[in-house]
């Protein structure tokens, strides 16, 4: 290959990786800012022999985690029908793929069968299971591992043994429509109650609140209608005290009418591995009945596949008007052992069940309650407040109202006119209905109903109704106090975990008896192994050139960077009332200090003075500081007293001012602590440009998969917006590895994209250009072009880690983004094609590994 790009390219095309060729093979990139979150990190994890299995499921080349890739053993005795469609055979079949001329997306599937591996695979010794009916398949587990020491720990799954039933779906249907699914379990209870021993063929079904029923064995019908009678609290959710007359029948039409028959011989086929789609209707049967036994309980509040309850776990204040429950999380899980039960402990946050007034003395961290909200406060005050249900403390019987606003003007200044056509103030209302004088009447209240037709109550007679789920952001005092709150000892943890099996008591339910369902009371046993940790390298001239970690741990004492990087130019400016002008002298000169010593080369003075400035000019201070120095390359900031402006301080540097930043905590400045400004120095090692250390198999090439030939690792993940931020886009974030064969230095590009979309949408892309043609773009094609220019090679293996996909978007994720993939290495060389490994990582599972005696090393 020539440096000016070298023989011609077929129609036209520009083979851009000829170009530039004499490019030093030892230059290095800049690192960009970005950090290399997809890179190898993984920890092993996996079952007998992980072959560097992180928590990912990789495409090609890389192993399955222990409890998602199945075995080819099944104990549940399944009779298979009687007919069988040739996708479910278990016999031989290979994948079918399809074949073009040009890349598409329907290639996808022939090049990841043929191209995607790192290396070249031995044929297994069992054909493959037949080709999925998406257009992908996921590439089997290519071995087991022979490294590290072998053990044994317990994992919070419990084995899951079914008898052979003929499960039948049932759509339901319910009118009036209910959209709350409490009233549509009390709906289907009372029908069951009614109508199981005359219509429902003595069948006790498993029903999921909305639309889903299921039995096992047939009902005596494919459809029917149903009228159930429903004796409830006047429309609410409250509970009765009073007299009949607060109380109502309401009278709902219930149509029962088969969907589907889940077949559990097509499950038993997935998890021998005969069988390449996930039977989601047999499992989702299946978890369904096993919600059940949680379900059947009373006072017990449901979110997601979590469930609260005080006879479960404790509850405990987070401030603020908040309070946390703990409760469990429960999934069934396809694994390598067959069907488990996955059972972990499981926190949320909930509004503390108080009056109104309490919350929101609480809310602002107030004494008293004197006074009126100011526009600002009413404000938060609605936010926090609108769409929770509150009950009524004054009348005889209890019932809820959702908040749908609260009103601009104090109690006080509200009128209205009552039944006997008298305008009438809501303070007078009260004290001559119900004989209370309101005490609170400066403060809003809260309209329930309608716009058209409000209805106003004092906070003060109005109760938060308990179990309602706080959805908004945790402050940094709150997050502090859930994590300290919930943090256990792996010992209590799967003693509470044994606790929630013991206290479900499935095995002796009537419905999973019915539906020949038992779950194991003893967590599984799984193989493991204790990898040996990487031998770390760092500087020829320091006392210590290499350390073995030891449980995971080490530190920089007697050791230098393995490249310091160089700073120039670089000042301090300082946010803190309690770190004096002497004190920011002495810590930038002792944190400059560090840094000379470990290796960097830093100017020991600061380009301008240092500046103090109060927390409300951050803005502005950081802007002037920008202005005075243009060429700055690192910006120490304290930040202030108060938390709350790391995030508002980062937006500023980072993506207006273009200010590499190093932000250090008030009270970490005070102390002078040499291992903190250790910790520190590695930071700003790294942002500037410099390793701190390398893998000693880097620099000796024996990393597997990655020494062998110029390898380039990327990590991507997408980050949507809390609930309730329906117009922020979703940030696309990808790192790359811009040298080799150390992998040590990332650079990092995010890009903007419509609302909640999971797929990256600017991997690759194409603009018409007038003079140009077609203008080739996208995040992988920069990020190529980069590793290129710092270690002059061209990529010749892909690893691309993948964060954030849930397990429904498998397919469709890896079909999109392996397009893209493909289609900017056609675009920078004709026929360049090198091999992909695409790993999909789950972090956000709950399977929880525990040793076989506890406090042993």
């Amino acid at each position: 290959m020539s440096s000016r790009g070298g023989g011609g390219s077929r129609g036209g095309r520009r083979q851009e990786y000829g170009r530039g060729q004499s490019q030093s093979p030892g230059q290095s990139a800049s690192s960009g800012g970005g950090r290399g979150r997809g890179g190898g990190r993984g920890r092993g994890r996996g079952g007998e022999g992980g072959v560097g299995a992180g928590r990912g499921r990789g495409v090609s080349g890389s192993p399955s985690p222990a409890f998602t890739q199945p075995p080819p053993t099944f104990s549940v005795p399944v009779t298979p029908p009687v007919s069988e469609s040739p996708s479910s055979s278990s016999g031989p079949s290979h994948p079918s793929v399809s074949s073009g001329s040009s890349f598409n997306v329907g290639d996808l599937s022939l090049q990841m069968g043929q191209q995607l591996a790192l290396e070249p695979k031995p044929r297994p010794a069992t054909e493959p299971p037949p080709s999925s009916s998406k257009a992908v398949r996921v590439a089997p587990r290519p071995g087991y591992g022979t490294l590290g020491l072998k053990c044994t720990v317990r994992a919070n799954h419990f084995l899951v043994q079914l008898a052979d039933k003929d499960l039948h779906h049932y759509d339901v249907s319910i009118s009036p429509e209910v959209t709350s699914k409490k009233l549509n379990r009390d709906i289907m209870t009372q029908l069951v109650e009614m109508y199981k021993e005359s219509h429902l063929g003595r069948r006790t079904p498993a029903y999921d609140g909305m639309k889903s029923l299921y039995t096992a064995g047939a009902l005596p019908f494919e459809s029917k209608q149903f009228v159930v009678k429903l004796t409830e609290n006047d429309g609410q959710t409250g509970s009765s005290s009073g007299s009949s007359s607060s109380r109502r029948e309401r009278k709902f039409t219930v149509t029962i009418k088969l969907a589907s028959k889940p077949d559990l011989y097509t499950l038993q086929q997935f998890l021998r591995s005969r069988h390449s789609d996930s039977p989601q209707d047999a499992i989702q049967a299946l978890d369904v009945v096993l919600r059940a036994p949680p379900m059947q309980r009373q006072n017990c509040i449901v979110v997601g596949r979590s469930f609260f309850s005080k006879d479960i776990g404790s509850e405990g204040d987070l401030g603020g008007g908040v309070q946390y429950w703990m409760g469990y999380y429960q999934s069934l899980r396809p694994t390598q052992m067959g069907l488990s039960l996955n059972i972990d402990v499981s926190a949320r946050s909930f509004y503390e069940p108080i009056l109104v007034t309490e919350f929101i003395a609480k809310y602002f961290n107030w004494r008293s309650l004197s006074g009126t909200l100011s526009d600002q406060d009413r404000i938060k005050a609605r936010r926090a407040l609108r769409g929770i249900k509150v009950e009524l403390t004054h009348r005889e019987y209890a019932r809820s109202y959702k908040i749908a606003d609260i009103s601009r003007e104090p109690t006080r200044q509200i009128t209205f006119t009552d039944d006997r056509g008298r305008r009438i103030s809501v303070v007078q209302y009260f004290r001559e209905k119900y004989n209370i004088g309101l005490r609170y009447t400066d403060l809003p209240a809260l309209q329930v109903g309608t716009d058209a037709k409000p209805t106003y109550l004092p906070m003060e007679v109005c109760k938060i109704v308990r179990g309602q789920r706080y959805t908004k952001r945790l402050n940094e005092r709150q997050v502090t106090a859930l994590l300290r709150a919930t943090c256990q000892r792996p010992r209590d943890r799967e003693n509470n975990i044994r606790g929630v099996v013991r206290y479900n008591e499935f095995n002796r339910n009537s419905l999973l008896r019915e539906f020949g369902v038992q779950v194991g009371e003893e967590p599984t046993s799984v193989k493991a192994r204790v990898l040996p940790p990487p031998l770390l390298k760092y500087h020829e001239t320091g006392r210590e050139r290499e350390v073995n970690p030891s449980m995971g741990q080490w530190n920089m004492i007697n050791k230098k960077m393995v490249n310091g990087g160089r700073v120039d130019s670089w000042t301090c400016v300082n946010f803190s009332s309690s770190v004096d002008q002497r004190l920011q002298s002495d810590f930038c000169k002792q944190l400059v200090e560090m840094c000379r010593s470990k290796g960097m080369e830093f100017n020991p003075r600061p380009i301008v003075p240092m500046q103090s400035f109060r927390s409300g000019q951050i803005e502005m201070a950081l802007t002037e500081i920008h202005n005075q120095a243009h060429n700055l390359q690192l910006l120490i900031i304290i930040l202030p007293d108060v938390t709350g402006s790391y995030g508002k301080i980062k937006r500023i540097c980072e993506t207006e001012l273009g200010i590499v930043s190093q932000c250090c905590q008030p009270r970490q400045v005070a102390k002078l602590n040499k291992q903190y400004m250790e910790n520190v120095s590695l930071k700003i090692n790294v942002k500037v440009g410099g390793r701190n250390t390398v893998l000693n198999d880097a620099i000796q090439r024996r990393i597997p998969n990655v020494s062998d030939r110029p390898t380039i690792i990327f990590g991507a993940d997408v980050t949507h917006p809390q609930p309730g931020e329906d117009s922020s886009p979703s940030i696309a974030a990808v790192v790359a590895s811009m040298d080799w064969p150390e992998v040590t230095k990332y650079r990092g590009l995010v890009s903007a994209q419509p609302h909640r979309e999971e797929i990256i949408q600017d991997l690759y892309k194409t603009v018409q250009d007038s003079q140009r043609g077609i203008v080739h773009g996208g995040m992988i094609r920069e990020l190529f072009r980069a590793f290129r220019m710092s270690t002059g090679r061209k990529p010749e293996r892909i690893i691309f880690y993948r964060d954030g996909v849930s397990e429904g978007q498998f397919s469709q994720v890896l079909l999109h983004e392996m397009d893209a993939i493909r289609k900017t290495c056609s675009s920078l060389e004709e026929g360049y094609l090198p091999p992909v490994t695409f790993i999909v990582v789950q972090k956000r599972h709950h399977t929880r590994l525990f040793p076989l005696e506890h406090g042993s090393r």
